[in-house]
């Protein structure tokens, strides 16, 4: 039995940006709403964080910043890459050292390994790093999918403590829960599918909608957690509009455009990101106007 990094509602953070780099004061801000409303990780540095236009600097920085903002009260796990396992394993000991509670490792991209090169992707950076590993089965990304025969193999390595998996696939959550039980932990990569992989038995979710309501994804975990499909089903239904509505466009265009009207501003983007098309904004706040969220 491997015990999970975590349980209940992890948010995968947004990168703050200004003019001149990250903005520190905001992100601050960002870390205390989501200690205040029962977040139980932070997932940083990865997709909705940008991860591709990061230097290797900002992530030190900001993996740094998190660790000392998040003051034990939430883990924090670092997105590490990647399709080039020496640069993943090398940075997986930056985390180790800077204080961070596990790291997430991307299926490699645009070299799409085979079956054999992905378990040795895997295993090789969690050979090199004390932290536990998170696997990241994003194919709509990658290009690349695991299968349940990998995720029995890698459930195998002592360090290797699950998957956020994110492919859409709840035939493979079955399976792979089915084959390897608390050896190898699943997570939910995908908040719409959140309620039905929890209760085939995933532990949470890496979720993009709780910077947006943090409290109302814990929630909606925690009920889960407790068995109570019910509730779980009606905050599920609460929030379908918007796990919609936040992948109109590529995340995180249209998170951090949500995070801007609500005040925190994240208006900044990184090229090749643009700002959020008009009709697609307009129908985002609609949206957070029937949550309650904006008036």
């Amino acid at each position: 039995m491997k015990l999970p990094v975590f349980t209940g509602s992890a948010t995968a953070l947004v990168t703050p940006y200004d003019d001149t780099g990250i903005d520190y004061e905001l992100l601050d801000r960002v870390i205390e709403r989501q200690a205040e409303n029962g977040t139980a990780a932070l997932v940083i540095c990865a997709t909705t964080g940008e991860s591709p236009v990061l230097t290797e600097q900002e992530r030190t920085l900001i993996t740094g910043f998190c660790v000392r903002h998040a003051a034990g009260r939430m883990k924090v796990i670092v997105c590490v890459g990647g399709n080039d396992t020496q640069k993943a394993a090398r940075a997986a000991g930056d985390a180790e050292i800077l204080g961070a509670d596990a790291v997430l490792l991307t299926t490699p991209y645009y070299n799409k390994a085979n079956r054999e090169g992905l378990c040795r992707h895997f295993t090789a950076v969690a050979d090199r790093t004390g932290l536990p590993v998170i696997a990241y089965n994003v194919p709509g990304r990658t290009g690349v999918a695991c299968t349940a025969e990998i995720y029995q193999r890698l459930a195998e390595h002592p360090r290797l403590n699950g998957v956020k998996e994110a492919s859409g696939d709840i035939s493979l959550v079955s399976k792979t829960i089915a084959r390897c039980g608390d050896a190898f932990n699943v997570w939910s990569g995908n908040d719409d599918q959140t309620l039905p992989m929890m209760a085939l038995g995933a532990k949470g979710a890496v979720s993009v909608a709780s910077n947006v309501d943090p409290a109302g994804i814990a929630g909606l975990c925690e009920a889960c957690l407790r068995g109570d499909l019910a509730a779980a089903g009606a905050l599920h239904r609460k929030y379908q509009k918007l796990f919609e509505t936040l992948f109109t466009e590529v995340n995180p265009i249209p998170v951090k455009a949500a995070l801007t009207l609500m005040g925190l501003d994240h208006g900044v983007y990184r090229l090749p990101l643009a700002p959020m098309e008009e009709n697609h904004l307009a129908a985002l706040e609609d949206c957070l106007k029937e949550l309650g969220l904006i008036s």
